[in-house]
């Protein structure tokens, strides 16, 4: 397996995020990838989804498919 290099990726925060420091996610368009990770704890691990699927998990979510 392979190791994708975020290195230089430009990561942004939702519109919707403030700085109160409540739960958020960072998403960086790279290539034919998104990837997404905590901005809490942005050296910290990272999910990598085709855009297809990135797309469709947002979607999801907006839906509240994914709501507790």
């Amino acid at each position: 397996m392979s190791t994708l290099d975020l290195s230089s990726a430009k990561w942004r925060k939702s519109a919707r995020s403030d700085s109160s420091g409540g739960d958020c996610v960072e998403v960086a368009g790279v290539g034919s990838v998104v990837a997404v990770r905590d901005s809490r704890d942005p050296d910290g691990s990272r999910i990598v989804l085709v855009r297809d699927a990135f797309i469709a998990l947002a979607r999801d979510i907006r839906s509240g498919r994914h709501d507790r």
